[in-house]
């Protein structure tokens, strides 16, 4: 089997120095000393808590066939001037070398749901390389584009940002053949001021779009013309629209949402399509929509596309529905812990609004949304009608600028307002029975997956 790389192609991309023999297979790339592939490299960055520099030793006594160090001696390390670039360089050898089809995904709102819809869609029709759970930023990136295998057919990256002039740089690594910008919302509002200052952001993916590449761009937000603006200043060719809006190009109609399904008609070129999904939401059809640009795009057929989807389910942490404990009165424990905006917060409070107990009451957990800057107690108050509107029993509200959404409802609609996850946990743990459905939902870095975490270990055993 032809190896990922050879110790001779990883110095050939890095201008590195080594002792190693050069026929030496790498098989795999990581960053993580516990988590090792097979014949794997690790690459010592130094990140924002933790320099991998201090744990190159236990990478290699944990199997690794080499490091890529910036410093240090010693047997089985590839000298570099700087490890990050150095992944980076590997991440454009690996490029330079795919014959894939390419696809980059950017969106304030369903950027790893996209993603990973249009992962499915590929599966089903060839080898295909994606970004893994939200390895999006500027590590992440050149560490998934460093591992994609040279025989892929379809590549699929995800990537983020949280301030100006950090998408470029990933998308001239990826680039694309193809460009999704899912949506524009409030999401890292402080570092851009405005809706259209994110529009523009995002819009820097097209900086590494491939000659003839394609555009594919949601239509239902207001931020529509700065995005087409902007990639009519870059040169971008061919635009592919989608959305619910008059005169897209995949038009998503008869949207029908269930507890656990949706199903809708999306047209194109005057033909229509039955698009079926294991998982509700008008925004998960949207984001399916967007898949299915892709994969007319990249020339599979409509017919293999909608049959992937109809099994395709949502992550952890982004809308995953669990069933705890017994089968006649479970816990249903809905997992949105991951990320919140505004815009993502109102999808997911419509999903609960539909969503029925299955022998019990709803209750809701809402942590703050992170980086509003300014605008956010009056955005966290604007949650209020939707709040009331899914029909939750008991609120529980964490966080300091969860406060203005507590004042926004009254104290009568809120059961319990803490600063921190920690001191929700348990007040939740002793309210919880089974026959509840419990929705979570807050920015990754309010830390309610730990409740999560906690929920289903104590109402996961029967």
């Amino acid at each position: 089997m032809t190896p990922l790389y050879t110790i001779a192609d990883i110095l050939a991309a890095t201008g590195g120095s080594s002792a190693i023999a050069g026929d030496t297979p790498i098989n795999s790339v990581s960053i993580d000393s516990r988590e090792l592939g097979p014949d794997a490299l690790f690459v010592a960055i130094k990140g924002d808590r933790f320099d991998g520099h201090d744990f190159v030793d236990k990478a290699l006594e944990n199997g690794a066939v080499a490091a890529l160090v910036s410093r240090g001696e010693g047997e089985r390390r590839i000298v570099v001037p700087d490890a990050l670039e150095g992944l980076r360089d590997i991440a454009r050898a690996a490029r330079a070398r795919s014959r894939a089809l390419m696809v980059g995904v950017t969106g304030s709102v369903g950027k790893t749901t996209t993603k990973e819809a249009i992962r499915v869609v590929f599966e089903a029709a060839g080898q295909t390389h994606a970004s893994i759970k939200s390895f999006n930023n500027h590590w992440g990136v050149p560490l998934m584009l460093a591992r994609l295998p040279e025989r892929a057919q379809f590549g699929v990256f995800e990537m983020g940002m949280s301030a100006p002039d950090e998408i470029a740089p990933l998308a001239q690594l990826v680039r694309p053949h193809i460009a999704v910008i899912t949506t524009v919302a409030a999401a890292h509002l402080e570092a851009f001021g405005s809706l259209d200052g994110i529009a523009r952001a995002k819009a820097e993916i097209f900086a590494g779009l491939e000659p003839g590449g394609t555009a594919v761009l949601n239509a239902d937000h207001p931020q529509l013309a700065v995005l087409l603006d902007e990639a009519n200043a870059a040169g971008v060719g061919n635009i592919v629209t989608y959305g619910e809006a008059r005169g897209v190009d995949w038009r998503i109609l008869d949207i029908e949402t269930a507890a656990d399904r949706s199903f809708a008609t999306v047209e194109h070129n005057g033909e229509r399509h039955a698009l079926v999904l294991n998982v509700p939401g008008r925004h998960m059809v949207a984001n399916a929509t967007a898949a299915l640009a892709v994969a007319h795009l990249a020339g599979v057929e409509s017919d293999v596309a909608l049959r992937a989807l109809a099994g395709f389910g949502a992550q952890p942490g982004r809308g995953q529905r669990l069933l705890l404990g017994p089968a006649d009165k479970p816990l249903l424990l809905i997992d949105e812990s991951y990320n919140a905006n505004t815009a993502s917060m109102t999808a997911a409070l419509d999903v609960f609004a539909a969503q029925t107990a299955p022998d019990g009451r709803k209750l809701l957990i809402l942590g703050d949304m992170l980086e509003l800057g300014p605008q956010s107690a009056e955005l966290h108050a604007s949650l209020a009608p939707d709040v009331i509107a899914s029909g939750a029993e008991r609120i529980y509200l964490v966080g300091t600028s969860m406060a203005a959404l507590a004042d926004a409802l009254g104290s009568s609609h809120v059961a319990a307002h803490t600063q921190t996850a920690a001191d929700m946990a348990e007040i939740v743990l002793n309210d919880l029975a089974y026959g509840d459905a419990l929705m979570v939902k807050g920015s990754n870095g309010v830390g309610l997956a730990g409740i999560v975490d906690k929920v289903r270990k104590r109402f996961e055993d029967t």
